[in-house]
């Protein structure tokens, strides 16, 4: 049973799932569609309980979900226009500005990223990666990044004790890592830190303990298209935000686990243990959405210091940011 309900979890990830909602919010309003691409995860249980709550369609909104196989395919079909709004950890935007020299915002937060770092079996303790490989999705942003950082404290650095092993999103990277014993570690998140758990995998502590406060899972679009849609940026965040609050609202827990349970494939306790770790404090889901000033400035920090960007000094936070949409979809739903 636990073998079929890891290996229906990953399935997700195998093609781009679509969710559509019809309707809109008054008789004489066409309803925009807006294309969201995604990570496969636990993480999008504000979006996925919005679009169950008919929080968009109320806002006159269609959403098509798309899952990403990986963070170099979303950098990429972002400015080609293959979808208008991009969830992941925000690092990725980051490198987009910086890297790729793409014109991006950072439009509003999510999550840390509720990561742990995660070991095979046969590994007991940090010293034992030695000599293996780290398993990530691009070898120069965000979890990997975060895990470069987490293993230079513990004394081991890239090239001289591990190798780096690109092998995808968190869906690839854990399944490669519960069947490939050269890669020795990756960071994890819910469900399938708690599904390649029950496969022998071990947690070694949370990044967020082992690195410090994160801003990971926020979203991003391209500037033109938010300056030409503000209206349909802020209907939209609005409506996840509502999600969020939905979501993280322990009246609603039960109904939240079965939303887990129906669209990841998961065995009951698996989707109880990711709720939870939604909702833990700190560590989950973010209130509101609101991005984390502290946990950004330390994205640009661990960048600035493992990837020895901007000289290793980090720039100043605003550079990424347009947080107005968000301010104003706020202020729609109401504090």
């Amino acid at each position: 049973m636990q073998r079929r309900n890891f290996s229906a979890a990953l399935a997700l990830g195998a093609t781009s799932t679509s969710l559509y909602l019809s309707g809109c919010a008054t008789p004489t309003t066409k309803p925009v569609t807006l294309r969201v691409n995604v990570f496969p995860g636990s993480s999008n249980l504000p979006l996925l309980a919005a679009i169950e709550q008919g929080f968009f369609t109320k806002r006159g909104l269609v959403i098509e979900v798309q899952n990403t196989p990986n963070s170099e395919e979303q950098r990429a079909g972002l400015p080609a226009g293959k979808f208008e709004i991009a969830h992941a950890a925000v690092d990725n935007a980051v490198a987009m500005i910086e890297v790729a020299k793409h014109d991006v915002k950072i439009v509003m937060g999510g999550d840390s990223g509720m990561n742990d770092f995660m070991v095979r079996p046969e590994i007991r303790n940090f010293n034992d990666i030695r000599g293996k490989s780290l398993a990530v999705d691009a070898p120069d942003t965000a979890y990997a990044v975060v895990a470069k950082k987490i293993l230079k404290n513990k004394g081991l650095l890239e090239g001289r004790d591990y190798a780096v092993k690109a092998v995808g999103g968190t869906l690839a990277r854990s399944t490669a890592m519960a069947n490939n014993a050269e890669l020795a570690a990756g960071m994890v998140n819910p469900p399938f830190s708690f599904l390649v758990g029950e496969k022998g995998l071990k947690s070694l502590g949370r990044a967020t303990d082992l690195a410090g406060p994160y801003q990971a899972t926020g979203a991003f679009v391209m500037r033109s298209w938010a300056e030409q849609n503000a209206d349909v940026l802020q209907r939209y965040i609005a409506a996840y935000i509502e999600g969020a609050r939905y979501a993280m609202n322990p009246s609603n827990r039960v109904g939240m686990i079965a939303l887990l349970q129906t669209r990841f494939k998961l065995a009951p306790s698996i989707a109880v243990k990711s709720y939870e770790a939604l909702t833990s404090p700190g560590f989950g889901l973010a209130a509101d959405a609101r991005l984390s000033m502290e946990g950004f400035r330390n994205v640009l920090a661990l960048r600035a210091e493992i990837q020895g960007q901007w000289g290793g000094k980090a720039p100043a936070p605003e550079k990424f940011l347009d947080l107005n949409y968000y301010d104003k979809a706020l202020a729609m739903v109401g504090k």
